[in-house]
């Protein structure tokens, strides 16, 4: 697949993550122009910092891994990181409220993370290990109602989880593209076949540690 690089958002959002990693990363990211980086809210003013002049996207995480801060705190973050200069916004869902079937909770979580991300683009993690089909479907409409711009699968973050599964993204694909919002898979996508196969599902997007090993395989 041609442009393979412009569907990639080059992630480190290691906890042990260094300095040195971070620049590499950046570096990385202009070598192979991939569409984005994906970073930790620290290290956006960096990330902004070391790509300036370069067209690739800072992206930053928020309610991140477990999407259960309070979500006046996940608007705060959102603020402070585009004060920053974040691009784009990935937020996670709370999944303890979705599965509490506690709908007008998880809209209102969105809703006020999304008007606080003004004009940027807001993407929203659901975390789809922990979710049935039906909780994936019922979270891509929240999503809808609430009108994010992407549905996400994962934080890679879920011990034993699978990550992106090219099945899960078919179905948030088949209910949130006829609204207009967009799909990005992540977690566990570490080659170019397994790459293909999420974009094949219908992803926009792919977030992955292994960005120049796929567009290099």
């Amino acid at each position: 697949m041609e442009n393979l690089n412009k569907h990639i958002e080059h992630t480190l959002l290691k906890q042990d993550a260094k300095l040195e990693d971070f620049l590499k990363l950046f570096e990385e990211a202009k070598k192979y122009e991939f569409l984005g980086v994906c970073i930790n809210p620290l290290y956006v003013k960096l990330a902004k910092e070391n790509l300036n002049g370069s067209n690739v996207k800072v992206v930053t995480v928020v309610g991140f891994p477990l999407g259960a801060n309070k979500t006046e705190i996940k608007a705060f973050e959102t603020e402070k990181a585009l004060d920053d200069g974040a691009d784009e916004i990935d937020m996670v869902i709370n999944v303890s409220k979705l599965k509490d079937k506690d709908y007008d909770f998880v809209i209102n979580d969105i809703k006020t993370v999304k008007s606080a991300c003004k004009d940027k683009p807001l993407k929203v993690i659901l975390e789809t290990d922990l979710l049935t089909k039906d909780e994936i479907k019922k979270a891509c409409e929240l999503c809808i109602e609430a009108k994010a711009d992407f549905v996400k699968t994962s934080t890679g973050f879920v011990k034993n989880g699978v990550g992106a599964k090219a099945e899960d993204v078919k179905l948030m694909y088949e209910t949130v593209s006829p609204y207009g919002l967009k799909v990005k898979a992540s977690g566990g996508i570490r080659d170019k076949e397994t790459a293909l196969k999420m974009l094949d599902a219908g992803a926009e997007r792919l977030g992955t540690s292994s960005g120049v090993k796929i567009v290099s395989d």
